[in-house]
């Protein structure tokens, strides 16, 4: 009978130099779900890797083994020692794992709490694994739900207009930081999900500076040309970072981008002008000992979670009331795999034949 297990790790269990090592760069994901069908021998997958998470969501006929050989394949992924990676490791099996999915693609297992970008990451995710066939009718099932659960929490609680996502919080830093944000000269650098969400916000508090920079040209542009910015080829960055007040980084580079000597050279030619520099990129975009600068203001994905507030009590209602909403939707989808896997089990005469 095939059950959901759940098996990864989040910004609450791993600091951010662990989920790092984990992340999976999507231009692996072909590769990655034939590996892990073969190595943890489970009949459906879906990976979701973002910023704050890293998580691998099967269907599988052995319940017993299949979270140990998912915490091993992460691991052996990671290429550090089971005592590093596992104590940050969480095993999820049914209805526990159908739980957490609706509850992450609905934005409540999130850093902010109710952000939008994880609804689109999730049905990014699936989009994926359905295209490279590495699910199945569960997980099919499984996800569109998810992704229908999510819509009905959006739209009939509003918590999307009471939590503001990451990018819209490290915007908030930045004005806690410098004030008005009219006038301030700001560099985009990625046009992904999280960046327009940035940019959309920087537009609205004033920002009339800003400068992209994106290997996609044509995204970038298009970007630039929604909030009258502009777009500068990858050659530009020191030059447009020397320039700039804000700095976001939201890319998908595996090394750093912005080092400290680099850094360095542009405070001395900015005659050491106050910079703020948020790095919302898994792995790091920025050096750490950036931070270390005189007059540089460096904050990354974990450090966000400090300013977040979650205690607001309409914020608190609209939690409850999704809450009731994803009980409701769960109940759903577990009595039509009740029915599913009673129909697909093989009849008493069947099992008698077959010994």
């Amino acid at each position: 009978m095939a059950h959901i297990v759940v098996v990864g790790l989040n910004f609450k269990s791993a600091p951010i130099a662990l989920r790092e090592r984990l992340a999976f760069p999507q231009d692996s994901w072909s590769s990655l779900y034939p590996k892990i069908q073969q190595q943890v021998g489970v009949q459906e997958t879906a990976v979701l890797s973002t910023c704050n998470r890293v998580e691998l969501y099967t269907s599988t006929d052995n319940m017993a083994a299949a979270p140990d050989r998912l915490h091993d394949f992460l691991i052996d992924h990671s290429r550090m020692t089971a005592s590093e990676v596992k104590p940050a490791l969480y095993t999820y099996t049914q209805p526990q794992s159908v739980q957490h999915l609706f509850t992450v693609t609905s934005g409540l297992d999130s850093m902010v709490v109710g952000e939008s970008e994880i609804q689109y990451q999730v049905k990014k995710a699936y989009e994926h694994a359905k295209s490279e066939g590495a699910t199945g009718k569960y997980l099919n099932v499984l996800f569109q739900k998810a992704l229908n659960a999510a819509k009905s929490v959006r739209t009939e609680t509003g918590i999307g207009r009471i939590c503001n996502s990451v990018g819209t919080v490290s915007v908030d830093l930045a004005q806690k930081v410098f004030g008005s944000l009219k006038g301030k000269s700001v560099l985009l650098l990625g046009a992904g999900e999280m960046a327009q969400s940035t940019l959309k916000r920087l537009a609205i508090r004033g920002s009339d500076h800003i400068a992209i920079i994106n290997r996609s040209q044509e995204r970038a542009e298009h970007l630039a040309q929604q909030h009258g910015g502009v777009y500068y080829l990858w050659h530009h960055l020191e030059e447009k970072a020397a320039q700039a007040d804000i700095i976001i980084c939201s890319t998908a580079a595996q090394s750093a981008i912005l080092t400290k000597k680099m850094v360095q050279g542009m405070m001395q030619s900015r005659h050491n002008r106050a910079l703020y520099i948020v790095d919302l990129g898994v792995p790091r975009n920025v050096e750490v000992s950036v931070g270390e600068l005189d007059n540089v203001y460096l904050f990354n994905v974990d450090d966000l979670q400090k300013i977040a507030d979650k205690n607001d009590l309409q914020q608190q209602q609209a939690i409850l009331a999704s809450q009731k909403i994803l009980h409701r939707k769960v109940e759903h989808y577990l009595n039509w795999w009740q029915a599913e896997t009673s129909r697909c089990a093989p009849s008493s005469w069947e099992r008698a034949e077959a010994s």
